[in-house]
């Protein structure tokens, strides 16, 4: 497992974060008493699976893995505070949010797609993936 630090634009309003990139054993490991798959997000640089897991000793870990287009394996995985994670599932729950408000709206006129809490955790996970290309698990 190694850690790096990933820093965002300001106008992100994310603080930076510290992130842990994971090797297949050390995932099994945080994940040997069981997991929680939370939410995916489908992005242009694959898809990101959102997990919550607790190891052998009862610690939780915020998860997420990456899957990259046509792959039935993770290409990456990372570990994340509790803090930065519940900041994901905050713009993830706040996108579907709006999604539905949306629907229920169901206007006939076509709009452009406003850039919302969904693009904004991807933007975020483009971030991570990029500052972990060169980190080895």
């Amino acid at each position: 497992m190694n850690t790096f630090i990933v820093s965002f634009h300001q106008e992100d309003n994310v603080d930076s974060m510290q992130v842990q990139k994971l090797t297949t054993a050390e995932f099994e490991k945080s994940a040997s008493r069981g997991f929680r798959r939370l939410f995916e997000l489908d992005t242009n640089m694959g898809s990101f699976v959102f997990f919550d897991a607790e190891d052998d000793e009862g610690d939780l870990s915020h998860l997420v893995l990456q899957y990259e287009e046509d792959s039935q394996d993770p290409s990456d995985c990372y570990s994340f505070s509790k803090n930065d994670f519940y900041e994901f599932m905050a713009l993830y729950l706040q996108g579907m949010d709006e999604m539905e408000e949306e629907e229920e709206e169901e206007e006939e006129e076509e709009e452009d797609e406003d850039y919302g809490p969904i693009h904004h955790l991807a933007h975020l996970m483009f971030h991570v993936v990029e500052e972990g290309k060169s980190v080895k698990p």
